[in-house]
């Protein structure tokens, strides 16, 4: 195949597969124009029409479904090909292909890249940061990262963190003018910070209240979309009381710029996160790299705790029903969060 057919169908099948000729054009690291023009030409050698586009969507016609059904294999083969390369490497190249939520971005990945990086120069690593469930292997990613109970069945996944406590906090400033809250309730007269993921959900405020799991409705000025950091720093600046992981706000309680509000045994623990890729696909030498690198830079150990080994896991495991505050019906509610 000539290279610039390679080229224009390697285009198509990024665009269809991302529904997006933006999404497509970050992913190849080209200007959306370029990618327009390649499928157009495509289409006009072609004589067919591959994608139909509107100012909304993106989506294969027929005839661009079956070329994909044709393509995928074939590209799937070239990748492996070309991969196979490396086994007489001395050390594995490539590119590396990640998706994960903030959390992970900032106490996984942040802390070990420029390590990883130092020991394997020739592998490139490129991270998509959000919130939501992506499809990893519509997406062509390498692997992505989840939380334990959101992994599907047919993943193999790799814990990569202990699992996650929350805490409730707010600023001294906050606290002398509204005063503390001393349980759960006590928040329905507070103003609290929501997080909303970009799917239009808000993370829920969970706690355990006589021993059952508790989703209570808050209220607050401020709702942030998809920026934990913002979060904070409304926290910080005696806006409100935030709900989030122990992680993101652990120094800043130790150094008393906020302050850890109710009861421990209140606050819920959640699973931790997990490394998750295909279990058909043969995974590639820089995949398998930052998978042993990982399993020697355990989570606890980069946080400055105990040492634990990082464990090949079984990510399923039944999820607590959750009862709505003022809605005394269980229900498993909004779990499909980062």
């Amino acid at each position: 195949m000539r290279g610039t057919q390679f080229a224009d169908l390697n285009v198509f099948v990024a665009v269809a597969d991302q529904a997006s000729f933006t999404k497509a054009a970050r992913l190849l690291g080209l200007s959306t124009a370029t990618l327009s023009q390649t499928i157009r030409a495509l289409e006009d050698r072609l004589g067919v029409r591959l994608l139909n586009r509107t100012t909304r969507s993106v989506a294969p016609t027929d005839a661009g479904e079956r070329l994909l059904t044709q393509l995928r294999p074939l590209l799937d083969g070239f990748d492996a090909a070309i991969e196979s390369v490396n086994a007489f490497r001395e050390k594995p190249a490539g590119h590396l292909r990640l998706v994960m939520p903030p959390p992970v971005a900032k106490f996984v990945l942040a802390p070990v890249l420029a390590r990883f990086l130092e020991r394997y120069p020739e592998i490139i690593i490129e991270t998509t940061v959000e919130s939501g469930l992506t499809d990893i292997v519509a997406g062509r990613y390498d692997a992505g990262f989840r939380r334990g109970n959101l992994v599907a069945r047919d993943m193999i996944a790799t814990r990569v963190t202990n699992d996650m406590h929350y805490l409730v906090v707010a600023s001294p400033d906050y606290l002398a003018r509204r005063g503390r809250p001393q349980t759960p309730a006590d928040l329905h007269t507070h103003n609290c910070i929501r997080y909303r993921l970009p799917g239009g959900a808000f993370i829920p405020w969970v706690f355990v209240v006589q021993g059952k799991t508790v989703e209570f409705d808050v209220e607050g000025s401020v709702v942030v979309v998809n920026d934990p950091e913002l979060v904070i720093n409304a926290a910080l600046e005696g806006i409100g009381v935030a709900y989030f992981y122990q992680e993101y706000v652990a120094s800043l309680v130790a150094s008393g710029r906020l302050v850890s509000l109710l009861d421990k045994s209140a606050l819920p623990v959640t699973d931790g996160f997990f490394l998750f890729y295909p279990s058909r696909r043969q995974n590639s030498a820089a995949l398998r790299a930052f998978i042993e690198f990982l399993r020697s830079e355990p989570y606890s150990k980069r946080q400055g705790g105990t040492a634990t080994r990082v464990l090949e896991h079984d990510p399923e495991k039944p999820v607590p029903d959750l009862i709505r505050s003022g809605n005394q019906s269980s229900e498993i509610k909004n779990h499909a969060r980062a």
